[in-house]
């Protein structure tokens, strides 16, 4: 009986198989080279093996079938494209917005937030998210990031010893303290503990989220839920929607006793902020995002669940990704010396032009500073890939795609692509300079995305990335240790440095290795000025692996 019933599924799997392959579909799919496919499983096994070896597969598979190329994850076809033309049909065409299947993945964590919601529901979430970000409204925020800037140059002064050991949480601790006083306006100075257990949960979700990606069985939530993992998933939520539910309440505190007055009016009024200051004791500024979505939803709206939703996923887009770009920032800088001293020389002269201060007339002027950016942005995309799904059949420069295939942009791809960027592994800040930038195809450069679809919050990550990276660099010397050419990368839901040894590797005698050995990351920063403190070394960005059940998995592919 059992034999018979095993028969009969792999024979509808196999009926499966030929009408996915062979049908309408499956033909124009199959006309684009990819890996060897096999019968019902596809090409999954190009999935397998660890977060490491997976980035390094994607680079392999993106180079080998340039500029296209096809996968079948089971009986679901994805189609790979970094070419800059046909990137801009997809991503500037309105029926090519949807998400795919991949996102809902998220939806424990974020629910039907602004990343994964479509239709109706997406362009209602647009237009009131796009208002939170307007140019206005980001000048009021220079000041706030200039107190945390000077927070993160404070602590690393007064920080013990010379050494700095982990250099993503520390400054994913600060790009968050950013983002809850600017747009939530809420301080986690008293947080503590809770804060540094939100952090830890945002990367462990992520390492999740990958695990489930390459599992198709473990993108249903029954089947997960039932999972060792998905009982650590269900714990590692309550964290992150505890401390979004504390920002939520803290802000609906104070706009309670202040009787609402910047729910009626987002105006420049100081006249009620002192009024404000005196009724609370101290003084809190008229912030954007939460604000307009609690005045969303006190006019009907938005729910408060939803509230939470857009809250989960402003704190997660922006401060973890921000964090991960800057310490990639840093170790470009660190290791070109040169280029190091040109941004500092352009920092200190635009300190002197406006009487040390740090306002939006600074960052405007730190022009090379920028190029930098954009260039480390370019060299080291943290967020990697995209996907969409096509809403009708579209014509790409090569091949006919059907309506209901996943596209995946290429972003890594296309941003290494020497068709278009000469010498793609060297940080040349001087490609963004205007006349090169004029004679570069528009979507040869996509960081935030592009078209309907692209990142709200570029504008403040890049105020952000300026104010903070011009503070280290005025303050301090950044010095290579190990070159990001000998670090490891992996990827969970961004691109991250892999930590190079654990901290507690020991020799073959049980002795801890010497400092100089166990410090072994991007860079180090020494007081630059009268500032003496020395961080010789800057260590181990990462956390453990959530897939280390595959580390010793046999390489399939490359």
């Amino acid at each position: 009986m059992f034999v018979i019933v095993l028969l009969s599924f792999v024979f509808i799997l196999l009926v499966c198989n030929y009408y996915v392959h062979y049908g309408k579909t499956g033909r124009l799919i199959n006309l684009i080279s990819g890996p060897l496919c096999y019968p019902i499983v596809g090409s999954i096994y190009v999935f397998l093996g660890s977060r490491e070896a997976l980035w390094k597969r994607i680079i392999t598979l993106s180079n080998r079938y340039y500029p296209i190329y096809k996968v079948w994850a089971l009986f679901v076809p994805v189609i790979s494209i970094r070419h800059p033309d046909d990137l801009e049909t997809i991503l500037s065409n309105p029926k090519c917005i949807k998400k795919s299947f991949l996102y809902d993945l998220f939806k424990p964590w974020l629910g039907t937030t602004l990343i994964v919601s479509e239709g109706a529901m997406w362009h209602s979430q647009r237009k009131i998210l796009t208002s939170t970000f307007h140019f206005n409204i980001l000048q009021r925020f220079v000041e706030i990031l200039d107190k945390e800037s000077k927070n993160m140059i404070k602590s690393l002064k007064n920080a013990d010893g010379t050494v700095v050991k982990n250099l993503l949480p520390f400054i994913s601790e600060h790009t968050l303290n950013a983002i809850c006083a600017t747009a939530m306006g809420t301080s986690l100075k008293d947080l503590g503990e809770l804060q540094q257990q939100y952090l830890k949960a945002i990367h462990r979700i992520g390492e999740l989220f990958i695990y489930r990606t390459k599992r198709p069985w473990m993108h249903f939530n029954w089947i997960f839920s039932l999972t060792p993992k998905g009982r650590e998933q269900a714990k590692i939520l309550k964290i992150l929607h505890g401390f979004t539910d504390r920002i939520i309440a803290e802000r609906k505190l104070y706009h309670e006793q202040t009787n609402g007055q910047y729910l009626k009016s987002f105006d420049n009024d100081t006249s009620a902020e002192e009024d404000d200051a005196k009724m609370i004791g101290t003084q809190r500024k008229r912030l954007a995002m939460l604000d307009f979505l609690i005045a969303a939803s006190r006019e009907g709206l938005m729910t408060d669940l939803e509230i939470r939703q857009e809250v989960d996923t402003i704190m997660f887009a922006g401060h973890d990704t921000t964090a991960s770009s800057l310490c990639f920032i840093l170790a470009l800088l660190a290791e070109h010396k040169d280029i190091q001293d040109r941004v500092r020389n352009e920092v200190d002269i635009a300190m002197q032009n406006n009487e040390n201060k740090l306002t939006m007339k600074f960052l405007n002027q730190l022009l090379y500073l920028e190029r930098c950016i954009k260039e480390a942005l370019r060299l080291h995309s943290v967020i990697f890939l995209v996907s969409r799904v096509c809403g009708e059949d579209v014509k790409l420069q090569s091949y006919l795609v059907p309506a209901g295939t996943i596209l995946v942009i290429d972003i890594n791809g296309i941003h290494k692509d020497p068709n278009f960027w000469p010498n793609p592994e060297v940080f040349d800040p001087d490609r963004f300079l205007p006349e090169k930038i004029r004679n570069r195809h528009p979507y040869s450069y996509i960081p935030f995305s592009a078209g309907p679809r692209n990142c709200i919050g570029q504008r403040y990550a890049m105020l952000q990335m300026k104010m903070m990276v011009a503070s280290l660099i005025h303050h301090f010397y950044l010095e290579p240790v190990d070159y990001i050419k000998d670090v490891r990368l992996q990827i969970d839901i961004v691109l991250r440095l892999h930590p190079l040894r654990d901290e507690d590797d020991t020799d073959e005698k049980g002795n801890p290795p010497d400092l100089e050995e166990i410090m072994r990351q991007m860079g180090g920063l020494s007081g630059s000025g009268d500032n003496k403190p020395n961080f010789d070394e800057l260590d181990e960005l990462g956390d453990n692996d959530a897939d280390s059940d595959d580390e010793d998995l046999p390489d399939l592919y490359d």
